[in-house]
């Protein structure tokens, strides 16, 4: 008898779980269909800034698969259409096809939840103008793009997380007068220390970002459409708006079907991705994880972690084994030529997590100080105090700087010590760093203050 797979959203987790289903079971074992309620399935969400900046076209360069090329291996992919609701005790669920609001009911055997997540959408007044935007599906960035090819002229960017300072970077790079606001006294407050995430508000003004910290929007202003973003200090003028107050997951359907809400907000799930519910399974955005360093669940919205909870579930579904082996939360962005990257706990979640947590800070350059390309660079590594095992950390610099933060990942998911990091044989020529990397440096003052 043929099974059947529904797959609720048709992008990173939701397509991979798809894609490694049916690897594993041919059409005639496993049916499988995905709705996904917007126009577009399989694409790069992370690369929607530089779609604005100009640096990737077209827009369908983001796509990794369209529908149709799913259809040819075997997964019913059917945009445009909303899963409403979900019953698990018959084991259907509710669609609302869009384009003509026809409603039907599909039936599953396995249900994936990959809704991923939305923006958050704060009660400001004037949220709905026309001229206020979000980021988050490539219509959005579309939108923005438009926007940004009639420039240039002023946008004001609400939020100083990622979404933010990669959009405020693309309108930059488009030369349009840009302006960030952040209720926090610097930027990226979710993953870099306030002395860091201080240089980075320093670098964006050098680069003629307005950066206001410390401050929060009272409405926003127009008739029409935008026109200024009201603050405590007077009115920012701005055809543009953009929410860039981060994310949280999309759960309401799961919710409203009885599946379990963790303590994140988001679904549990076990390792292998399979809710607490009878034949419903979630991944991505939407789901908890394990945080590898605590133990505890975490929700994060990062691609990587989409893609692997997504195969996990994949991989289960089709009738193999995996497990998910928890996350680190590594993550890493770009704003202008400043690099800003981070994995692991900081000090301060370390000891909040129960470590007795110390940290060690090196600032230097990006390669030889003497090569012209030099830029600085600062990284800090954490570790705990005794054992010298390392627990995170952060990375702020000039071009090269950030994927140092993959050596403090590898190294961090295999338990070792910042000694052993300080000693590890990497890499050296002038081009690409000093005799003593700074990761190196970063680890010897980390296990110095262990000790």
């Amino acid at each position: 008898m043929t099974d059947r797979l529904i797959v609720v959203g048709g992008d990173a987790a939701g397509m991979s779980a798809a894609s490694q289903a049916r690897r594993r079971r041919p059409p005639d074992d496993l049916e499988i269909v995905a709705y996904e309620r917007s126009s577009w399935v399989s694409y790069s969400a992370c690369g929607e800034p530089y779609h604005i900046a100009g640096e990737v076209d077209p827009l369908e360069a983001l796509v990794a698969r369209t529908p149709e090329q799913f259809e040819e291996r075997g997964i019913d992919v059917r945009i445009r259409h909303e899963v409403m609701a979900l019953d698990t005790a018959s084991r259907t669920v509710t669609i609302r096809r869009l384009d003509d609001d026809y409603l039907f009911d599909d039936h599953y055997d396995h249900v994936l939840i990959a809704t991923g997540a939305k923006a958050v959408r704060p009660p400001i007044t004037g949220r709905d103008l026309p001229g206020v935007h979000e980021l988050r599906t490539l219509d959005d960035a579309a939108d923005l793009r438009a926007i940004a090819d009639r420039g240039p002229d002023s946008v004001v960017i609400v939020g100083g997380g990622y979404i933010g300072l990669e959009t405020a970077e693309a309108f930059e790079a488009r030369g349009w007068n840009v302006t960030v606001i952040s209720a926090h006294p610097g930027v990226l407050d979710n993953m870099l220390d306030r002395d860091l995430s201080l240089d980075v508000v320093a670098a964006m003004r050098e680069r003629g970002i307005d950066v206001i910290t410390d401050t929060r929007v009272n409405c926003i202003v127009g008739t029409d459409r935008v026109r200024a973003v009201e603050i405590a200090s007077g009115e920012l003028p701005a055809v543009a708006v953009v929410l860039g107050l981060g994310s949280t997951p999309e759960i309401e359907l799961a919710r409203a079907a009885g599946i379990p809400i963790g303590p994140t907000g988001a679904i549990v799930v076990d390792d292998t991705q399979r809710t607490p519910v009878d034949g419903v399974w979630a991944a991505g955005d939407c789901a908890e994880v394990r945080h590898r360093l605590t133990g505890r669940p975490t929700n994060v919205h990062l691609g990587t972690v989409a893609n692997k909870t997504g195969r996990v579930a994949g991989i289960n579904l089709g009738g193999d084994a995996a497990t998910f082996p928890g996350t680190l939360g590594a993550a890493i962005t770009r704003v202008c030529e400043l690099e800003v990257a981070s994995v692991g706990l900081s000090e301060s979640d370390a000891v909040a997590a129960g470590f007795d947590a110390v940290a060690g800070t090196a600032r230097g350059t990006t390669i030889a100080g003497y090569m012209p390309q030099t830029r600085p660079m600062t990284i800090r590594a954490v570790a705990e105090r005794g054992t010298q095992r390392l627990l995170g950390a952060q990375i702020v610099g000039g071009p090269g700087a950030g994927k140092r933060i993959d050596v403090f990942a590898t190294a961090i998911w295999n338990d070792m010590r910042a000694d052993d990091l300080e000693w590890t044989d990497l890499s050296y020529a002038p081009p690409f760093s000093g005799t003593w990397d700074l990761v190196a440096i970063a680890a010897r003052e980390a296990s110095r203050a262990s000790r």
